[in-house]
């Protein structure tokens, strides 16, 4: 193991990627630092797991020890955080012209923030310091994650929103109390886009109900991160997502095009700036293999904890206790319905019934809060199962799940998530 410290000149950023075996602990011996907007406490030692990915910002100078292997770590001095903080100013100062604003009035309404840009352009962590400078500040902005394919509030293949009270803690990320979770089932939106959609709108509408009782929370606004996927379907997703949660303020992250794209088609809507920023020199791009590890690394956050500090239970039911559905496929109508030569076109929000079989080992899925089958597209998640072993002879279900006791609900509803525990 090695122990080593690093001084960092004022506005200088140190990057870090833990190496793949060992967690890495660091700690701030002089000035003041923070990571993604959340300022560290001065020595007390963080830990970070294997493979985790940050970099500690100092604004006026600072001296941090580090003790563990890291992949790579290197001082940069360019960095885009003044321009970011310059966001941020802007922003608080609607938030305060918000909440002076009558509550009544369209005035009281604060920043609807939505961050866009390419696949590793830094989105989430821009999102991330967005709402530690807010919280900072006392606010208490709502967080809307959109990118189903990493997931950074629950695990991948769910949109979800939940408040921000505090700065987000630097190693264990968004806190998890109250999110808002629905569950779409699949790490990219292409597989059905209709649903993705009607998601959107369900959390869009369910925040807007919220906002309209408590001024606090819409005078602070709400920060939403967004997928990279921004091409053909993506950019249209993109723009309805822009429309559904009335953004007021586009940040569109390292992407020339994109931008010109967005002020052309916003330019008739006078409330909503598009503002062009620069992407960090710290995000490093990952490919497939990279992001499904990421993915798997999240579903076993969920169940173990970041640092296996969570004990999941496994818990045995029968086939008849639970009703587990698919969202979306089945065609709409017979082919003797429709013209000559029309295709039946599949449903993407019919609810299929899925018979219990060997075909959902290694998924995971959803517990709806649904009362009724109908109610399953409209209603949030309490939290996910993960199928361990299918018995068809006893018809039992042997499944993982963070607690103890009955499910929250008997309507699962599964997508195309699997995992391989291990």
């Amino acid at each position: 193991m090695t122990t080593r410290q690093v001084k960092l000149e004022k506005e200088c950023e140190l990057r870090i990627e833990v190496g793949p075996d060992m967690p890495l602990r660091l700690r701030l011996l002089m000035g003041t630092a923070e990571i993604f907007g959340t300022e560290i406490a001065p020595e007390i030692w963080l830990t970070f797991p294997p493979r985790h990915k940050f970099a500690v910002f100092t604004w006026y100078g600072a001296t941090i020890e580090m003790d563990g292997i890291t992949e790579t770590d290197y001082t940069a001095d360019e960095t885009p955080m003044i321009s970011y903080v310059n966001v941020h100013a802007v922003l608080e100062g609607r938030r305060n012209r918000a909440k002076a604003s009558p509550s009544d009035s369209d005035s009281s309404k604060g920043p609807r923030v939505i961050v866009v840009g390419p696949t590793d352009s830094g989105k989430s962590t821009l999102s991330r310091m967005l709402l530690s400078w807010a919280a900072k500040q006392g606010w208490k902005p709502t967080f809307v994650d959109l990118d189903i394919g990493q997931g950074s509030i629950t695990i991948p293949g769910c949109i979800a929103a939940t408040p921000i009270e505090m700065p987000i803690d630097p190693v264990e990320g968004v806190p998890v109390e109250m999110p808002l979770v629905y569950f779409y089932g699949h790490p990219s939106p292409s597989i059905n886009a209709d649903l993705y959609k009607v998601l959107m709108k369900e959390l869009a509408q369910i925040l807007e109900r919220q906002f309209a009782g408590n001024t606090e929370s819409r005078a602070a606004g709400m920060v939403i991160n967004t997928m990279g996927w921004i091409e053909g379907v993506g950019y249209e997703l993109l723009l309805h997502a822009i429309d559904t949660f009335n953004a007021t303020v586009v940040l569109v992250l390292g992407q020339e095009k994109l931008c010109s794209m967005l002020k052309d088609v916003l330019k008739n809507k006078p409330n909503v700036d598009v503002v062009k920023l620069q992407k960090s020199g710290g995000v490093v791009s990952r490919n497939s293999k990279a992001r499904q590890r990421s993915r798997s690394s999240r579903i076993r956050e969920y169940f173990y904890g970041l640092a296996n500090d969570l004990s999941p239970h496994s818990n045995i039911a029968n086939f008849s206790d639970l009703s587990v559905y698919r969202i979306g496929g089945g065609p709409q109508a017979p082919r003797s319905a429709l013209p000559i030569g029309a295709e039946p076109a599949a449903d993407p929000t019919r609810l299929v019934l899925v018979s219990s079989n060997r075909d959902l080992l290694h998924g995971v899925l959803a517990v709806s809060f649904a009362k009724e089958p109908d109610q399953i597209i409209s209603s949030n998640v309490a939290g996910f199962i993960y199928v361990t072993d299918i018995d068809i002879q006893r018809k039992i279900i042997t499944y993982l799940a963070p607690s103890v006791g009955d499910l929250p609900g008997r309507f699962l509803i599964v997508g195309g998530l699997t995992w391989l525990e291990g």
